[in-house]
């Protein structure tokens, strides 16, 4: 599998500084923390949640759905 690079100009300072700080806490290198980042970006789509929300109307279609306010408000007081 061929792996391609990219390279990002002019980011903040500061945000270099708090992603240094993350992939430290990590025990990561930034780089490898940056890679984790933009992947786990990547898999989120708009289009695949979409299709994940509508499949899983699809199988709730026609089960009977309970008011969840007495849920709720049991939470609540708790």
């Amino acid at each position: 599998m061929a792996m391609g690079q990219v390279i990002i100009r002019n980011l903040d300072d500061a945000a270099i500084r708090r992603l240094k700080d993350r992939a430290r806490h990590r025990g990561v290198s930034l780089e490898s923390e940056l890679r984790t980042i933009v992947v786990d970006a990547s898999r989120t789509d708009q289009a695949g949640f979409r299709a994940r929300a509508a499949e899983c109307r699809r199988r709730l279609a026609g089960r009977k759905q309970g008011d969840s306010t007495q849920l709720v408000r049991k939470d609540r007081d708790r």
